[in-house]
């Protein structure tokens, strides 16, 4: 009985030893990923709009469907939707964008550009992906808007019930 004991406690020390000696997983720096023109591309959505951005050092200019990004986006709102990124990583006035959008209406164009320009930051430099993260510019936001079911007015609203 005693070699028993005295066996389960070597075994006890020698698993020890293993949990001690297993190295922990480090994760792979990310690498910027940028085109032979020095640029980074990404794609961006919001509801049915969808956008590519590419982004390369410059003096701030933003373009979107060959517009300026004032005339494009002409709501003080949608601008500052746009600006957010930019602020939010710290390096306003250093990047320029050209962005097409397709689909939805301006405010969904205007998300849609934001997902796609907080990308491709992070993509251009890894080391601002921490603070685009935690504001959520990295993530899709997937509502979009629900389809009419049949038998009804709208998505869920029934047509007017009469008992008589």
């Amino acid at each position: 009985m005693a070699d028993q004991v005295n066996s389960l406690e070597e075994l006890g020390q020698v698993a020890e030893g293993v949990e001690a000696a297993a190295p922990t997983p480090v994760a792979a720096p990310r690498e910027p990923v940028r085109d032979e023109f020095g640029r980074s591309y990404a794609t961006g959505k919001r509801k049915d709009a969808v956008a590519r951005v590419w982004i390369r050092p410059g003096s701030g200019k933003v373009t979107v469907n060959g517009k300026e990004m004032k005339t494009y986006f002409a709501r003080p709102v949608l601008q500052m939707i746009l600006a957010q990124p930019f602020s939010i990583a710290g390096v306003t006035g250093q990047f320029d964008v050209v962005a097409t959008v397709k689909g939805g209406g301006l405010s969904g164009q205007a998300g849609a550009v934001k997902h796609g320009v907080s990308k491709a930051l992070q993509l251009y430099d890894p080391s601002l992906r921490p603070a685009l993260k935690a504001a959520g510019f990295l993530t899709r936001d997937s509502r979009v808007v629900e389809r009419k079911k049949y038998g009804k007015a709208k998505a869920r609203k029934s047509f007017q019930f009469s008992k008589r």
